[in-house]
């Protein structure tokens, strides 16, 4: 990933963003509530799948369909175990993945250029 991006991530990510702490105050209001709690899983485990489900549709469409499947499985996450490993090896299997074409491409680009110097006639 470039710098940027992996800034914007561990920004994202931080505890002191003010948007987590909202959703940590207003998860923490659900968890004392247990006939809202049981809605409250209920209605995300229905968004994630609906969700990931259009994804899927989308997928042999020209568009971003595994982006909205991978969307799907982060909004289960937020509440079941299960999809949230899930969505972490499949960010370890795509950062690797973009890893090992990143190597590729550059080890690529190097031959091509070697070759084309050699193809140049001399003066």
């Amino acid at each position: 990933m470039t710098d940027t991006l992996t800034r914007e991530i561990e920004i994202g990510e931080s505890p002191q963003n003010p948007l987590r702490r909202a959703l940590r105050r207003a998860r923490a209001w659900v968890e004392r509530h247990p006939r809202i709690r049981f809605a409250y899983r209920f209605a995300v485990a229905v968004l994630g799948v609906t969700v990931a489900v259009i994804g899927l549709i989308l997928v042999p469409l020209p568009g971003p369909g595994w982006l909205i499947v991978f969307l799907g499985i982060a909004i289960l996450g937020t509440e079941f175990p299960a999809a949230h490993r899930l969505g972490q090896w499949l960010k370890r299997v795509l950062a690797k993945a973009v890893s090992h074409w990143k190597t590729w491409h550059a080890s690529r680009s190097a031959r091509a250029s070697s070759t084309s110097r050699m193809d140049t006639p001399r003066a």
